[in-house]
């Protein structure tokens, strides 16, 4: 099945804590149904020293989200909106934003 939310495209959260916030995707996990979302669902890690941080300490990491709890944003107008595909005139297979019809992969 294609994928309708790929890494560094812009989602906004729909759902949950974080429910309104943006932000590009970082990793998408597609056995587990997951996305990592840059700034958004933080966990705070407890860490041990080491070369990359010598102090240690405790750190704020993005943890995944369900991928049912984002949507994709809009290019056009910025809201969340649900995601297809169609076959340009060019014969290839691309994403549409459902809301206002914009071709995402360009």
């Amino acid at each position: 099945m294609a994928a309708r939310i790929r890494k560094d495209d812009t989602v906004i959260v729909i759902a949950g804590k974080d429910k309104g916030r943006s932000g590009r995707v970082l990793k998408v996990l597609p056995q587990e149904e997951r996305v990592v979302v840059e700034g958004v669902n933080l966990a705070k890690r407890h860490t041990k020293p080491d070369v990359a941080n010598p102090q240690g300490g405790i750190i704020a990491k993005e943890a995944p989200l369900h991928i049912s709890n984002v949507a994709l944003r809009d290019p056009k107008t910025g809201k969340p909106t649900r995601v297809g595909f169609k076959v340009n005139d060019k014969g290839r297979k691309v994403r549409v934003a459902k809301g206002s019809g914009v071709e995402i992969d360009v």
